[in-house]
């Protein structure tokens, strides 16, 4: 099934564009989509690890499967603010 992978910040910088479509087995959760992204852009993984996950503009927790044609983003931590 096909889902639709939104990156922001950090992550999109590190990938080179703002989406992708991801092809993935059903049955597939977010944390089995995170690992498969990783293993396809070896540099995301650190901050993957890290991020919240939303599916269709709710957050979910890793273990949310997925269904076609959601739409998947990895917010990452944010940095920076006043010591």
């Amino acid at each position: 099934m096909k889902i639709r992978v939104r990156y922001f910040a950090g992550l999109r910088e590190i990938v080179g564009q703002d989406a992708e479509t991801l092809t993935v087995p059903e049955g597939t959760d977010v944390a089995g989509a995170r690992a498969l992204l990783s293993a396809r852009h070896s540099r995301l993984q650190p901050i993957l690890e890290r991020s919240l996950c939303a599916v269709n503009r709710e957050y979910v927790p890793a273990d949310r499967v997925l269904q076609e044609d959601d739409e998947l983003v990895f917010i990452p931590p944010l940095g920076g603010g006043a010591a």
